[in-house]
């Protein structure tokens, strides 16, 4: 898809689509849209007055010119009342405009800038949302089905700006966006392909070849890697599998001297059946999903290599298959953690944090400013929050909290703060090693969490994104299916480190 930022009157331009906006309750068009109204002899006006276009969020209604535009038709995007109107509501008008030009069969379009004016979002910010709803509403994976008729997909995407002083903040927010937009498709991808597919090998090609673009250095320990690096946490989680598991470490900014060091982790336990603690059927069918923390760490990899943000960014992602077979580890064994740490068995179907105890180990060796974990951990989270609404956040530093809370609010990718009390701790206690990886059903997020938190030795924060990973239905800029949920969060924050 080619990306333009055009200087010019949105008069002016010849397109399939030309998509302005227009706020609720508003009695008349104004700016961009007003232009077009009067190019269009009150077209739009005379809908404004018989409540046909009434500019609620999510609403377009659409104009043909008739040749009296260049532009084919012109689709104007509710932007929701003037009085709430934010970041969010400019990427929801985006997709909703989007998809309406999709479905009319258009593949060029261009795009006024939402909130730039009257919202009161600075330009930057204003085309920076713009463009990604625009860009994860146009995300398609259609897999391996053969479609009937080949679905409209976007080839152009014009973001025009009339003033040319706002031109390069707009330019910015567009580069940017396109960025964390390209970031986010690598997650989604990753996700949404099978298990068969999606193993711990494809996830090390995957970096590899995510390296190979952005000249970063990378480092993949095999199962022989892992035994010399004393994993036994993370090597009893592959143990009953016949997928070799992959340790991949990616490097941002490696040689660079004097940067922050931050460094992201992923669960990639890229199919979970529980172990011999198995899931139950229906309880199977979405684990392919369960290396959606590898996947936003890859996609947020890609994001900020493109953006080439500057910090020393390190993304750690143990993948694994969990299965049952004879040599498989069991409940009741008993494995040491590379920290030197032992874990009494409770449950192998809690093998997320085993794997990310050892990456949590191994990042010390960075000596972090700060270390974030994305795993989907445990029910209990979605149970305690609910699917798709936010993401459970546990920290052991207020700043660094706050610095992702911030982050979620701005991208809508919500985290709310869950607490890491001693009680949790004591849960796992165990009479024959240092913990136990399991507390039992009650208080399951807060017991991983403390669980976690003794392989650390530097600022953290583990967020839970278990209900968050898919999505059930097509909405917004959100599809069926995965969702990339942490890409943009992540690299919110760090592009504001």
């Amino acid at each position: 898809m080619h990306l333009e930022i055009v200087e010019a009157d949105v008069r002016s331009l010849e397109t399939d689509a030309l998509v302005v906006n227009l706020f609720e309750s508003t009695p008349e068009p104004q700016g961009a849209s007003g232009a077009i109204d009067a190019a269009l002899d009150g077209a739009l006006r005379e809908l404004v007055a018989a409540g046909d276009a009434r500019g609620r969020l999510g609403e377009t209604t659409v104009l043909y010119t008739r040749g009296a535009l260049p532009a084919r038709r012109v689709i104007v995007a509710g932007l929701g009342p003037r009085a709430s109107f934010g970041q969010e509501a400019a990427r929801t008008a985006a997709a909703a405009a989007l998809r309406r030009a999709l479905e009319l069969g258009a593949t060029d379009l261009a795009t006024v800038v939402h909130g730039a004016g009257a919202g009161g979002l600075e330009p930057e910010r204003a085309a920076q949302t713009t463009v990604e709803g625009t860009l994860l509403a146009a995300y398609r994976f259609e897999g391996w089905k053969h479609p009937e008729r080949a679905p409209s997909t976007l080839e152009r995407l014009r973001v025009v700006e009339a003033d040319p002083e706002r031109l390069e903040a707009v330019r910015r927010g567009a580069t940017a966006a396109r960025a964390v937009a390209g970031g986010v498709a690598l997650a989604r991808d990753l996700v949404n392909r099978p298990p068969n597919v999606a193993d711990p090998a494809h996830l090390a090609e995957q970096a590899r070849a995510l390296a190979e673009r952005h000249g970063l250095a990378v480092e993949i320990g095999d199962r022989a890697w892992a035994q010399e690096h004393g994993m036994g946490a993370f090597l009893a989680v592959a143990q009953g599998s016949r997928k070799e598991p992959a340790f991949v470490v990616l490097e941002h900014n490696a040689q660079v001297p004097d940067l922050p060091t931050v460094v992201l982790i992923g669960k990639g336990v890229t199919f979970d059946s529980g172990g011999l603690s198995l899931k139950t059927r229906d309880g199977m069918v979405p684990m392919k999903s369960d290396m959606g923390g590898a996947a936003a760490v890859l996609g947020a990899m890609e994001a900020a290599a493109a953006l080439d943000l500057p910090l020393h960014l390190v993304g750690i992602c143990p993948c694994v298959e969990n299965m049952p077979d004879g040599a498989a580890y069991r409940p009741s064994d008993v494995i040491t953690a590379s920290n030197g740490v032992s874990i009494e068995i409770l449950s192998t179907d809690a093998e997320g944090r085993l794997a990310l105890a050892d990456a949590l180990a191994y990042a010390q060796r960075y000596h972090p400013d700060a270390v974030v974990d994305l795993a989907t951990l445990t029910g209990s989270c979605v149970v305690a929050l609910g699917k798709g609404v936010a993401a459970g956040v546990f920290a052991n530093d207020d700043g660094l909290s706050q610095r992702l809370e911030r982050a979620g609010e701005a991208t809508h990718e919500r985290l709310w703060r869950l607490p890491l009390y001693d009680d949790y701790r004591r849960t796992i206690d165990s009479k024959i090693a240092d913990l136990k990886n399991s507390g039992g059903r009650d208080g399951g997020v807060g017991t991983s969490a403390a669980f976690l938190k003794e392989f650390v030795a530097y600022p953290w924060a583990h967020l839970d994104i278990a209900g968050m990973v898919l999505h059930d239905r097509s909405e917004d800029y959100r599809p069926a299916g995965a969702t990339g949920f942490g890409v943009r969060l992540l690299v919110e924050a760090l592009r504001s480190w």
